[in-house]
């Protein structure tokens, strides 16, 4: 296991923690690459059914590139993007715990994950023009996706940050806690994702994204094959005779 990058488990649920604290969890190469290979590894892994990314102390979620070891040549990307999941389209409900500041790259990959539980005192931003630089880590592609178009212009275009109260109210996160609460409101969550069939929350998660870059009738199409597949599953049979027995269903995620 990296340094960089500390994992464990709860049931069904896997913890990515980023490990560097001292640096506000800015991401380096060796950190990049550990966390592209965790998530190779439980997006395979049928024992996993959601994950959850945070970060090591109270400060920083991600303070995004690491510019020390940028500036001695490392760029901490893989094939998958920055830190390794920037460019990657996880099957599995990904949710983060942002236990603070969430800057640039780290923004970045907080908006590549599913659902944001965020510690009262986060703060999130993509200040990069202020540096005469652009979120090139695809801040500028999902977050008018995920939030009204004025308000992710602004961000980019003005560089100021979001409070976690202000992100709240536009749509960006989906809980805000005190920061003592902010992992286990996300295990949580992630339990309660966990209650369901795995199956059929990733391919909900499928459809629902896949459909936003579809018009309404291709949509309806992708919407069909998925229900076509789910409803012939062992789990949604299962589903049902466990209701009809009055009884919690036994998920096989097939």
């Amino acid at each position: 296991m990296s340094e960089e990058l500390l994992r464990s488990r709860d049931g069904h649920v896997e913890v990515l923690t980023i490990n560097r604290p001292e640096a506000r969890n800015a991401i380096n190469l060796a950190t990049a690459r550990a966390l592209s290979e965790a998530l190779d590894e439980v997006a395979l892994d049928h024992e996993v059914w959601v994950v959850i990314l945070t970060g090591a102390g109270d400060k920083a979620f991600s303070a995004g590139m690491d510019l020390k070891a940028f500036a001695q040549g490392e760029f901490p990307a893989t094939e998958m993007g920055f830190a390794g999941i920037t460019e990657r389209h996880f099957p599995k409900p990904l949710i983060c715990a942002a236990n603070g500041s969430a800057f640039a790259g780290g923004f970045e990959m907080l908006l590549s994950c599913d659902l944001v539980v965020a510690a009262e005192h986060a703060v999130f931003g993509i200040p990069e023009v202020t540096r005469g630089l652009v979120a090139g880590a695809g801040g500028l592609i999902r977050l008018p996706r995920r939030i009204a178009r004025a308000v992710a212009l602004e961000m980019a275009l003005t560089g100021e940050p979001l409070s976690a109260a202000r992100a709240y109210e536009v749509g960006l996160v989906n809980r805000v806690v005190p920061a003592a609460e902010v992992e286990a409101t996300a295990m949580a969550m992630a339990q309660r994702i966990c209650a369901n069939a795995p199956l059929a929350v990733r391919v909900s998660k499928r459809v629902m994204l896949d459909a936003m870059d579809l018009s309404e009738e291709d949509a309806w199409g992708l919407n069909n094959e998925a229900f076509g597949t789910i409803a012939a599953s062992a789990d949604a049979l299962e589903g049902a005779i466990a209701f009809a027995e009055k009884r919690p269903p036994v998920w096989q995620g097939k």
